[in-house]
């Protein structure tokens, strides 16, 4: 399980834009996170994936509480948590291809066909890896940086908006990928989104925001 309790955070001393809010994340399901823009969503993503770091409250992966760490949590336990983040164009290099792109998370001495693997799993054609991405549309894009993602193989995967930037078939294309890693692989997944219907579709439960955000 995947846990925040208490959790108080904010990027400004003074200014907190989480305060109090608690969440849990179990394998093997997908919990969606309902709430305005603006409203803390990305700052508890990024709290729990060891990205920013709590002023209070407890962060747990599995057995392991990880809010201590700061930035300097063991690579094994980084890896269990994956994000995919709203903007692919800000999430990815616009040097590389993408096959250097899917590749990215992957250990050095990685065969290229697991790039190929990757890149399948998700629906990226071989013409595709190797264009920049310039060269491609958003949806392909975001299929790139969920192959990066997938590249770890997180036991965990956050997805911040994700679909937010791309139109109704690239979006229905990825939240398919996402529920069939959640069949095949057992991960816990987290989708934030301000789309009731979005998360309706594709969730096993969704949680408003005002139900995480409710002092402990």
């Amino acid at each position: 399980m995947l846990s925040g309790t208490g959790l108080v955070a904010g990027y400004h001393r003074g200014q907190r834009v989480l305060d109090g809010v608690s969440l849990e994340l179990e394998p093997g399901s997908i919990t969606g996170v309902l709430g305005p823009s603006g409203c803390g969503k990305s700052t508890l993503i990024r709290v729990l994936a060891l990205l920013h770091t709590p002023e209070e409250g407890v962060v747990r992966l599995d057995d392991h509480r990880v809010d201590r760490f700061r930035h300097a949590a063991p690579a094994a336990l980084r890896r269990q948590v994956g994000v995919v983040f709203q903007h692919p164009r800000s999430a990815a290099d616009p040097r590389h291809t993408l096959r250097r792109i899917v590749s990215a998370h992957l250990p050095a001495k990685s065969p290229p066909q697991e790039t190929d693997r990757l890149a399948e799993l998700v629906g990226l054609t071989p013409d595709l890896l190797s264009r920049r991405p310039h060269e491609v549309s958003d949806g392909q894009l975001q299929r790139a940086c969920l192959a990066r993602t997938l590249g770890t193989d997180p036991r965990y995967l956050l997805c911040d908006e994700m679909t937010a930037m791309l139109d109704a078939s690239s979006a229905a294309t990825l939240v398919h990928l996402i529920r069939a890693q959640v069949h095949e692989r057992d991960r816990g997944v987290l989708m934030v989104s301000h789309d009731p219907a979005l998360l309706a579709a594709c969730c096993d439960r969704t949680l408003h925001w005002e139900e995480l955000a409710r002092p402990t």
